[in-house]
């Protein structure tokens, strides 16, 4: 301490100074600076002071507010002007002023018409500043009352690849938004960019609202490939090892459950001849002593039986705890490696940085610029939501080409295979993205590997995955390390194969494991296990070694489970550490179960629950009646198609008293909400899974099947029931109303525009046509009577664009209607095969004398 104090205070002269990191001498052959107030530091502490980025003379900064602070910072970490403080450079006017319109609209109460000349105080910047920060906020935080289903657990019958849609705004929780404004346009009083033409400056002290990618040289720059080979040989010595390890303790563990396996067979047998022998002895006839020979033999094949159940048993339980002390050990050895990995990387990344740029756009990158961070950072939540970053999967077209291409090629080494998929990456994300992509393509859990495999043949590389002591969640981490990405495996619970809304997470049963990835600026979820697809329009998967290409390939993939936001996870995941849930504010296992059952698909549809109680749970009302209402955006009102199916929870009866339990179901859609109303026939609990299709009304038209993937389920409980429930008739399934009509079929109702209508006993009900539409015909139902016998009551009339169905109703009662037409075959398609005739609507109707 006091040698320390002796050299802080004497320093001989300028060629030997001392360093003001670490206070020890500093020679010129070391030294960086003179800097400010003439400090210096050694090349090697040369690092901030926050985060220990290593730094260079054009990426280090001093802060700048307090003139006693001689230390160096990251362009991330220097100390900037606070609120209170603001003034023309720190708020960014003077390049906020070039940023250009993201809108056409004016908001006339802050800018009026004209250029005119404005500053700070004019503008009230600070109140807009305080604005924009609690907004961001707002957005940023969490209130998850949603949930999120699995992607191959038990889909519908019916199942195809749907298109990938994405909601285009920042949501404010993960399942119930307010979306009042079904447009995302010009809200009066909104304070935005293109009033003031200051997005930038309203953000300096947080992250822009687009993340922009700056590309960095490809790691062959600063890393010779022969060096991480080496490290990757050292590596795999030690994995070498650790298999061998395994190999022994596996026989090592079977010879000793053979050995206990023959002594207790011995034993046994023994005991079954002495009392053989004694029976024999007090039997003197023939017969007898036949009976007992006979029964001796039986014994000995059953002894025989059970020893061997017995042994598989224990080799069975066994094997299973073998393979989990076997997988800790592999992922412990793949977290050191990793950390090694990393360390050299991030060692030649920073002495090259020292010598010049590692950015490709050199004179685009500006001070704002951070590198990537040594050390990996604490979790927190990200400021950006993920179609922020992007919002369209093609825009990786050509990184996810690189990744189909190199899986169907050969690799020897890590080093090898990612250099091959990120070398032409320029962003931390592009590579992410390369090795989640490879390994949804790769499709693992059908790869076949030789008996004999050694580690240094291509497939080799992946004999973790052929003795299940790596799983993807260990190979993403791997990969990465060898990209010099940070990466984590979470482990906790998820909603997997298996799980049914309402399941309680008790033990281990649904535990799991996944990845979070550092990437930009900041940590973001992946799991490559449900990421990842099988082919289509192929028989099976590219084999190694197979270099045949064939452009008849599509890979198919959930782009959902690459960088998802953590408001969306949090529906499926339940990380056992708070803090790995990336939330604002986390929430409890208790009210993760609680969250609605919702998969992938509901969120690429954009869906969203407009009743803050829904839940994964829900109870009717005493007349037996729970209402389920899901949100669909304004670009997909025309599209979507929902479907639903209703069985009892403790079984797969789908039936009450013969009739179908989907005929206690109800459902409509008003506006942008469809909704599903569930009566209950009986008190009990029920499971209801709720389906749905983007198709175009041309496909709709064809009268093709269609293809159904679940959304949601519910579980429905009814706990007493108090009314008795009729079933609805037995019409054709799917929603009731008009708005069908209108939405594919341009049929505009004139005269009743809700699903229910209560009429006398004679109704005329009129659409008008927007298209021309051919061979119209409805069909009435009523519980209880042959569709035959009501087909006399129901007429209809087209005059012109208007259509009149005309029904009497031969007496009181419920009754449904069914109206199909079809599109008016067109002169190209005279000589082909004419449209089925299509499902257009259906209504509910109640004929009384007294309507």
């Amino acid at each position: 301490m006091l040698q320390n104090s002796y050299k802080a205070m004497y320093r001989p002269n300028f060629y030997e100074s001392t360093c003001l990191r670490c206070n020890d001498t500093v020679y010129q052959v070391d030294r960086v600076g003179p800097l400010k107030d003439f400090t210096f530091f050694h090349s090697g502490c040369f690092k901030c002071s926050v985060c220990g980025t290593k730094l260079t003379l054009k990426t280090y900064y001093n802060n700048q507010h307090r003139q006693e602070d001689k230390e160096v910072y990251c362009s991330s970490h220097v100390p900037k002007i606070g609120p209170g403080h603001l003034d023309g450079s720190s708020v960014g006017i003077r390049s906020a002023l070039n940023v250009p319109r993201s809108q056409n609209f004016v908001n006339e109460q802050i800018r009026g018409p004209g250029r005119g000349t404005f500053d700070a105080d004019a503008l009230n910047i600070r109140t807009h500043l305080n604005g924009s920060a609690h907004h961001h906020h707002h957005q940023s935080s969490v209130s998850p009352t949603g949930g999120h289903g699995a992607p191959d657990r038990g889909s519908s019958p019916h199942t195809n690849h749907s298109n990938n849609v994405y909601s285009s705004h920042n949501d404010t929780s993960p399942g119930y938004h307010s979306h009042n404004d079904t447009s995302p346009g010009y809200q009066y009083g909104r304070f935005d960019a293109s009033a003031l033409h200051i997005a930038h400056a309203l953000r300096q002290t947080e992250l822009q609202k687009a993340y922009r990618q700056h590309r960095e040289k490809p790691i062959d720059c600063y890393l010779d490939k022969d060096e991480q080979t080496q490290l990757e040989m050292k590596h795999r010595k030690e994995e070498d090892d650790l298999y061998r390890k395994f190999a022994r303790q596996r026989e090592e563990e079977d010879r000793r459950i053979r050995d206990e396996i023959r002594d207790e067979w011995e034993k046994e047998l023994e005991r079954l001849t002495n009392r053989f022998e004694r029976e024999m002895q007090v039997k003197r006839k023939r017969d007898e002593q036949n009976v007992l020979t006979l029964r001796h033999q039986q014994d000995r094949e059953d002894l025989e039986k059970n020893m061997t159940l017995r042994r598989d048993k224990k080799k069975e339980s066994l094997t299973r705890k073998m393979l989990e002390h076997e997988r800790a050990a592999t992922a412990a050895l793949v977290e050191k490696q990793s950390h090694e990995m990393l360390e050299l990387i991030n060692e030649k990344r920073s002495e090259y940085m020292m010598a010049e740029s590692l950015y490709l756009d050199d004179g685009a990158v500006t001070e704002e610029v951070s590198p990537y961070p040594s050390h990996a950072p604490a979790p927190a939540p990200p400021a950006l939501a993920k179609f922020q970053i992007y919002n369209d999967p093609t825009e990786f077209a050509h990184v996810d080409q690189i990744a189909i291409s190199v899986a169907q090629e050969d690799q020897k080494t890590f080093t090898d295979l990612v250099r091959q998929l990120v070398g032409r990456c320029g962003s931390d994300i592009e590579k992410a993205r390369t090795i989640f992509r490879w390994i949804t393509v790769k499709n693992l859990n059908t790869m076949q590997f030789d008996e004999n495999l050694r580690g240094d043949t291509p497939m080799g590389l992946l004999r973790g995955i052929k003795h299940g002591t790596e799983s993807y969640h260990v190979l993403f981490k791997r990969l990465c390390s060898y990209a010099g990405l940070h990466c984590v495996v979470i482990k906790g619970y998820s909603k997997s194969a298996g799980y049914q809304p309402g399941v309680r997470f008790e033990d281990n049963r649904f535990r799991n494991s996944w990845n979070a990835v550092y990437v930009a600026g900041a940590w973001r979820f992946v799991q490559c296990n449900w990421g990842a697809r099988h082919l289509v329009n192929a028989k099976e998967a590219p084999k190694a070694g197979n270099k045949t290409k064939s452009d008849s390939l599509r890979y198919e993939y959930d782009d959902h489970y690459f960088l998802t936001d953590p408001r969306e996870f949090i529906y499926e995941f339940f990380p056992l550490q708070a803090e790995w849930q990336l939330l604002k504010n986390p929430i409890t296992l208790q009210e993760f179960e609680e969250l609605p059952f919702v998969r992938s698909l509901f969120f690429r549809y954009g869906l969203y629950f407009s009743d803050s109680n829904t839940k994964a749970v829900m109870y009717t009302d005493s007349t037996g009646a729970a209402t389920v209402k899901i949100a669909m955006p304004a670009h997909m009102q025309g599209t979507l198609i929902f479907h639903y199916n209703l069985k009892f929870y403790n079984s797969d009866g789908d039936g009450f008293d013969g009739v179908s339990l989907k005929r206690f179901v109800m459902q409509s859609v008003v506006g942008n909400t469809v909704a599903f109303r569930v009566h209950a026939p009986c008190s009990g609990a029920f499971l209801l899974d709720i389906f749905a299709n983007a198709v175009t009304p041309k496909e709709y038209l064809t009268g093709e099947p269609m293809k159904f993937k679940s959304v949601c389920k519910f579980k429905i409980c009814c706990e007493e029931l108090q009314t008795v429930m009729v079933p609805l008739p037995d019409c054709a399934s799917g929603e009731w109303g008009p708005t069908k009509a209108t939405r594919l079929f341009g049929l505009v109702p004139i005269t009743h525009q809700d699903a229910l209508i209560f009429a006398g006993r004679e109704l005329e009900i009129q659409f008008r046509m927007s298209r021309q539409l051919t061979d119209f015909m409805a069909t009435l139902h009523k519980n209880g009577v042959e569709e035959k016998r009501l087909s006399k009551f129901v007429t209809h009339n087209v005059s012109e664009d208007i259509v009149t169905f005309t029904i009497s109703f031969p007496e009181e009662g419920q009754y449904g209607l069914d109206i199909y037409t079809r599109e008016l075959a067109t002169q190209h398609e005279t000589t082909g095969e004419k449209h089925l005739l299509t499902h257009c609507c259906k209504y509910l109707i109640n004929s009384s004398k007294r309507n």
